[in-house]
């Protein structure tokens, strides 16, 4: 599945500033660059991220949310949301559901980006952090059915907040995806976005390694740079089309 694909909104969630970016800001820069509106929800704002001695929770806070709204900026987002769940403690909760069910209900996406929950094992020299893991699945059950069922979280449906089912699912997925998408176009601006979250890069310059993991998701495909992702279609063209979104006399 390699159709290039431009939806009018798309919504990515994770779990710390810097993981859209290394995900797929080339992705959401395409979109953007194509008229589509992108929001940001991040879960944490990082605020255990910052080792320097010293360093105070609320300060990391200030650091890292600065950061990551400069990084959506370049990348054309307009809309940045921080649950402020705490960092590295990070669970899919209930709780936590509810809260990204009411973002998409407020931001209305075509698409929602989300991090892969079943990743553990990313390599033979790194374990995906847990808070990436709660951060994927709680957006996963977010999305489907929670987001497109009016019946639950009705005090957000009396908010005016009424049920959305997105369109699509892009999980951020390396390892066996089914859709590449070429940031030949946005390369740049990923690797500009990277930079901007100083606290994070100190004296790495995140270029040469991005170039070669994006180089090396292009391979056989008719494209330079790619990201890749398992994409999940919960509603057929058709449907979108009629509907775009909103539940009429159906389930979930």
């Amino acid at each position: 599945m390699t159709k290039p694909y431009f939806p009018e909104s798309a919504m990515a969630i994770v779990a710390h500033p810097d993981d859209i970016d290394f995900g797929c800001a080339g992705t959401l820069a395409r979109w953007a660059k194509a008229g589509a509106r992108i929001s940001e929800v991040l879960c944490t704002s990082g605020d255990v991220g910052i080792a320097t001695a010293g360093m105070t929770k609320a300060q990391a806070t200030e650091i890292r949310e600065a950061e990551q709204r400069e990084a959506a900026r370049l990348i054309g987002a307009t809309d940045v949301v921080f649950l402020r769940e705490p960092d590295g403690m990070l669970q899919a909760t209930m709780e936590l559901r509810k809260k990204i069910v009411r973002e998409i209900r407020r931001f209305r996406p075509e698409v929602v980006l989300v991090m892969d929950p079943t990743l553990v094992w990313a390599g033979d020299d790194y374990i995906n952090h847990p808070d990436h893991r709660a951060a994927g699945l709680a957006a996963v059950e977010a999305v489907f059915p929670a987001a497109g069922q009016p019946n639950l979280f009705e005090e957000l449906e009396a908010e005016g907040l009424t049920a959305h089912k997105p369109r699509k699912v892009f999980s951020v997925n390396w390892r066996d995806g089914n859709y590449w998408v070429s940031i030949d176009e946005t390369l740049d601006l990923k690797i500009a976005a990277l930079r901007a979250h100083k606290s994070q890069m100190n004296d790495w310059d995140p270029e040469p390694r991005i170039r070669e993991w994006a180089s090396e998701r292009a391979k056989g495909k008719e494209m330079q740079y790619a990201e890749i992702f398992r994409v999940v279609t919960l509603e057929s063209d058709d449907d979108w089309e009629k509907h775009k979104g909103v539940v009429v006399g159906r389930k979930g």
